[in-house]
C-alpha cells in the first residue's frame, strides 16, 4: 500500500512537471495550435468515457434518479454531452472575455495567449462540474447543440468560399500563362473527381433491385448544382471564375456522400454499409481526427481570413509598421499598440460550436445511439444535417457570385 502511494505521487508529480513543460513552451505564435490541442485533449476525454464511464455514472443518484436505469447507450451519450457542455462553457466563457479587444496592449490579449496553467485547471474544473448539473440541462444543452453544430457546419462553408475565391484571386493575380495553366488543370481534376466521385454514389447507394429514389435524388440534385455553378460563373456577367466552381462541386459531392454514409446500418439503399453494425476502431480514429482538422482549419482561417473574420483595423502581411529610428523603448509600446491579427471573441466561439459538433458526432445526432451501438455519426438526422450543408453551401456560392450584380453599390 505504501509504495503504491508513493508510486501515485511520484506519477502525479511527473505529470504535474510535464505540464509545466508544455505550458512554458507554449509561445505567442503557438497560442492558437495550444488551444486546439485543448479541443483534441477533450474529445479524447469525450471518447472514453463514453467506452468505461456507464457503470459509474448508473451508480450516481443525482443522475440515474429513474423509476427504471436507462439502457447503457444513454449513459454513453450523458458522459459525451456533459464533457462536450464543460468544453462549451469554458470556450464561451473566454469568447466573452475577448469581446471588444482591438490591440495587443488590452490587457486580455495577454490573456488570450498565456495563462495555460490556469487555463487548462479551469477547463479540467468545468469539465468535472458539468456531471454534478441536473439531467434537465444537460437535456437543453443536447437540444440547442443541433442548432450549434449546424452553425458550425455553415461557418466552414463561408471560410471554404472566402479560402477559394482568395485561392483564384491570388493565380490570376500573377498574370502569367503557367498559373493560368495551372487554373486550368487543377479546375479539370476537381471537375473529372466530381463525376468520377459521382458514379461511385451511384453504384453504392442506389443498388439495383431496390427503391432508392431518395438517394438518387441526393445525387441528381448534386449534380443538377455542378452544372449550375459552372454556367453561372461563366457567364460574361459574372466576374466568376472556374477554379472557384469546380472546387465547391467537388466539395458538394463531399458533403452528399458523407451524408449517404451516414444512413442507418439496416437501410437497403446503404450498399456502402450494408448490414454492418459495428465500426472498426480505425474508422472511428479517421472520424474524429477528421473532426479535429476541421476545427483546426476553422480556428486558422478565423485568424487569416480578411474579408469576414478579422476586425478591419487588423494589419496586413508585409506592411511595416514602425520606423526604424526609434528607440526600443518606443518600439516596444508601438508593438504593443498594435492591432489584433483576428477576432479572438469569434475565434473562441468557433471552438464552442465544435464542442457541440463533436458531440453531436459522437452520439449520433443523439438519435441513433441506442440502435446503433458503437457507431459515430449514423442516423437520418446526421444525413440530413450533411445533404442541407451541401445546398446550403451550394446557396451561398451562387450567391457570392450573383449579389455583385443585384447590388452594385454593396461591398462584398
Amino acid at each position: 500500500m505504501w509504495a503504491a502511494s508513493c508510486l501515485a505521487s511520484c506519477c502525479a508529480a511527473c505529470a504535474c512537471d510535464a505540464c509545466r513543460t508544455v505550458v512554458s513552451g507554449i509561445s505567442r505564435r503557438s497560442a492558437r495550435i495550444a488551444y486546439c490541442g485543448l479541443f483534441a485533449l477533450s474529445l479524447i476525454v469525450s471518447w472514453i468515457l463514453r467506452e468505461v464511464a456507464a457503470p459509474l455514472m448508473e451508480k450516481l443518484p443525482w443522475i440515474n434518479h429513474f423509476h427504471k436505469t436507462p439502457n447503457r447507450e444513454w449513459f454513453e451519450t450523458d458522459a459525451v454531452l456533459r464533457v462536450s457542455l464543460g468544453n462549451f462553457l469554458f470556450f464561451t466563457i473566454l469568447a466573452v472575455l475577448m469581446v471588444g479587444v482591438k490591440n495587443q496592449k488590452d490587457p486580455r490579449d495577454s490573456l488570450h495567449h498565456g495563462g495555460w496553467m490556469m487555463k487548462i485547471i479551469c477547463w479540467f474544473i468545468l469539465v468535472i462540474f458539468t456531471f454534478f448539473v441536473p439531467n434537465e440541462i444537460v437535456s437543453f444543452y443536447e437540444s440547442i447543440s443541433k442548432f450549434g453544430s449546424g452553425l458550425f457546419l455553415l461557418v466552414q462553408v463561408v471560410l471554404l468560399l472566402d479560402f477559394v475565391h482568395g485561392w483564384n484571386d491570388k493565380w490570376v493575380g500573377y498574370d502569367e500563362k503557367f498559373w493560368y495553366a495551372a487554373l486550368l488543370v487543377v479546375s479539370l481534376v476537381c471537375y473529372l473527381a466530381t463525376f468520377v466521385f459521382s458514379g461511385f454514389l451511384f453504384h453504392w447507394f442506389t443498388p439495383s433491385g431496390q427503391d432508392c429514389g431518395l438517394n438518387t435524388f441526393f445525387i441528381v440534385m448534386t449534380l443538377i448544382f455542378v452544372f449550375v455553378f459552372a454556367i453561372v460563373a461563366l457567364h460574361p456577367a459574372v466576374s466568376g471564375s472556374i477554379l472557384p466552381a469546380s472546387v465547391i462541386s467537388f466539395y458538394c459531392m463531399y458533403l452528399c456522400y458523407s451524408g449517404l454514409a451516414s444512413e442507418p446500418r439496416e437501410y437497403e439503399c446503404n450498399g456502402l454499409h450494408k448490414h454492418s453494425k459495428a465500426v472498426s476502431t480505425g474508422t472511428l480514429t479517421i472520424g474524429l481526427l477528421t473532426t479535429v482538422l476541421s476545427v483546426v482549419y476553422s480556428a486558422v482561417r478565423a485568424g487569416s481570413s480578411t474579408t469576414l473574420l478579422s476586425p478591419p483595423s487588423s494589419p496586413r502581411a508585409g506592411k511595416p509598421l514602425l520606423p526604424l529610428d526609434k528607440t526600443e523603448a518606443e518600439h516596444d509600446e508601438k508593438e504593443k499598440s498594435k492591432p489584433v491579427a483576428y477576432s479572438y471573441a469569434f475565434f473562441h466561439i468557433i471552438f464552442s460550436l465544435a464542442s457541440m459538433y463533436s458531440a453531436m458526432l459522437l452520439t449520433g445526432w443523439s438519435t441513433s445511439v441506442g440502435g446503433s451501438g458503437k457507431l459515430v455519426d449514423v442516423g437520418w438526422a446526421s444525413v440530413w444535417v450533411r445533404i442541407v450543408t451541401g445546398w446550403a453551401t451550394a446557396g451561398l456560392y451562387v450567391w457570392s457570385l450573383v449579389a455583385p450584380i443585384m447590388f452594385p453599390d454593396r461591398e462584398f
